[in-house]
């Protein structure tokens, strides 16, 4: 089921599997800045990740003697989420441990996600609930991707991503099976601040960086459409589309979380970027998508 809210400037439509967001259209003209999941390119359009972020190595790890498989981003994306609340600018969709989770997530959890849009401003809330016994290992990140040009203003090549600050980051180094092996290098903007877009950025995969501003602006001098993604509380920021194409999005993804080191398979008893939380205790995260028409 999709559920849909909205507010003076914005329609967004958000869908019980996996919790996608799965539109987010301006009222006043139409546009649909959200990426729409033509599979030629990458099928999915604002995928929520949970327990997990990026891949496990050979996508097992171990817990407490046992070894478990899981699947690149975690097991959220494919899930069946309940609507638990919703009001005409705010809806939360919820997904709970049953059997068949434990049989690849061995814990107990509730995990909520909250869409609430103000004007052109859409807030995406995580809650993570440890509803067990022991602690919770996990980590969460969004994936959302956005249509490059927006509304049909340039090509993709004149857009750019602009950091609210001058920052020097770094990007983490990956394998050529995209796991990290280490070699994190700065990783220079135009004036501390821009990167502009092009397509073989993506040809050795995604971009991952830290220690950057906290907010990044997708934009174009042919348009004054543009899209501010804010995240002050996550570590990682990613983008990203499907390597060696001429894909027209990219995602802007806000993680906390990281994939495996090559060549390891993680415990998550003490995984890199992987939150443990313990019993009765609830961890809440959220980013924001801003619009300008």
């Amino acid at each position: 089921m999709i559920q849909t809210i909205q507010s003076d400037k914005l329609t967004v439509k958000i869908q019980e599997t996996g919790a996608e967001l799965m539109s987010l259209q301006t009222r006043a003209d139409g546009c649909e800045y959200l990426w729409q999941g033509d599979g030629t390119y990458w099928s999915n359009r604002a995928t929520v990740l949970f327990p997990i972020c990026g891949r496990l190595y050979g996508g097992k790890y171990t817990w407490q003697r046992g070894v478990y498989e899981m699947v690149i981003h975690g097991i959220a994306k494919s899930a069946q989420f309940s609507t638990v609340m919703h009001t005409g600018n705010a809806v939360t969709m919820e997904f709970r441990s049953d059997e068949e989770t434990k049989k690849v997530y061995p814990f107990s959890f509730i995990f909520r996600v909250t869409y609430t849009v103000e004007g052109l401003k859409l807030t995406e809330k995580a809650e993570v609930v440890n509803d067990g016994e022991g602690v919770l290992p996990f980590s969460f990140g969004g994936h959302p991707g956005f249509n490059v040009p927006l509304g049909e203003k340039g090509g993709f090549e004149d857009y750019y991503l602009e950091f609210s600050g001058r920052c020097v980051p770094e990007r983490l180094g990956f394998s050529e099976t995209c796991f990290l092996n280490g070699d994190n290098v700065p990783f220079k903007l135009e004036g501390d601040k821009t990167l502009r877009l092009r397509h073989d950025l993506f040809d050795q995969d995604a971009i991952f960086l830290q220690n950057m501003a906290d907010s990044v602006t997708l934009k174009s001098d042919k348009t004054t459409k543009s899209v501010t993604v804010s995240y002050p509380e996550f570590v990682y920021l990613g983008f990203w589309h499907r390597p060696k194409t001429e894909a027209p999005y990219v995602c802007i993804e806000p993680w906390c979380g990281i994939p495996s080191h090559d060549g390891k398979v993680d415990d998550f008893a003490d995984k890199t970027a992987m939150y443990q939380l313990a019993p009765g205790k609830s961890r809440t995260f959220s980013f924001s998508i801003t619009l300008t028409e």
